[in-house]
Formats: structure tokens, sequence, C-alpha cells
């Protein structure tokens, strides 16, 4: 089940879309500055130019690994903020993609489902710095759910 808390900051994210009180729960959003806009029926997540994230000092260019973890964790909060999961959606598989170096500047990530069932549910995941048509990486995962059933009447 979803945590009492979590259920409410999903509701009142939803009323007031403001999703951050929502990503103050993840700890590892608040590690790397992940953030959550809605633009329209749709979300927009960023990823903050930070020296905390940087993998390779000389370029300068973000860690791969953080790239993948805010893909990752913009994919299950996608679906966790768009789907009817009783749960929290559990990972089962990632692979990404990486197209670009991901440079010292905002980086930007756009889900799509791609198929839910009512156990599994893929998610694309692109990732982009100046140009959205221009992705650095791009991502597939996997995750668990558990569709919600609803009482008959």
């Amino acid at each position: 089940m979803i945590p009492a808390e979590v259920h409410l900051q999903l509701r009142k994210a939803h009323a007031e879309g403001n999703y951050q009180p929502l990503l103050q729960l993840i700890p590892y959003a608040g590690l790397i500055g992940i953030q959550c806009s809605r633009e329209g029926d749709d979300l927009l997540f960023c990823l903050p130019a930070s020296r905390e994230n940087i993998g390779n000092p000389l370029l300068p260019a973000i860690h791969g690994g953080v790239i993948a973890g805010f893909m990752e964790l913009s994919a299950a909060l996608y679906l966790l903020i768009f789907s009817e999961s009783a749960t929290i959606p559990k990972i089962i598989d990632f692979s990404i993609d990486y197209l670009r170096a991901g440079h010292f500047r905002d980086t930007y990530a756009r889900c799509q489902l791609w198929r839910q069932g009512r156990r599994v549910t893929n998610v694309a995941i692109t990732a982009w710095q100046g140009s959205e048509a221009e992705p650095i990486a791009t991502a597939r995962a996997h995750f668990k759910i558990e569709e919600v059933v609803m009482p008959l009447k």
C-alpha cells in the first residue's frame, strides 16, 4: 500500500500543481536536486546544474550514474503521480543509452507510458539539455505495480 503521508502529498500535489513537497519525501531526490513541474497534462522533470553532480571535472560533465538515477526516479515519480497503482512502483529493470555528454547545465526529462498492464508497466524516458530534439540519453524502464481494484457496488 502507498503510505498515508505519500497518498496525502499526491492529492495535494494534483490539487495545487506543486510537486516539491512530494519530492521532499524521497531522500535521493533531495540529494541530486530533482524538480518537477506540470506542463498541461504532462510532467517536466529538471535536474538543475550542480557541482555535486559532476563526474568528469575536465569537461565538466554530469556523472552518468546521476543521469541514470535522475531518469529512473523521473519514471517512478511519473507512474506514482499518473497511474492508479495501489502501491509505490518497484523497478524491475532499467536500460539506458547515453547519446551525448551531459554538460554542466540544467538537464530535463520527459516520460511516456508505453504500456500499462495489471502487474507491469513500461515507461520510456528522454533526457536533454539544450533542445528536446537532441537528447543526451534515452531509457526504458519496467516497473512492478498493483492495479487498483474497485469494489463492486
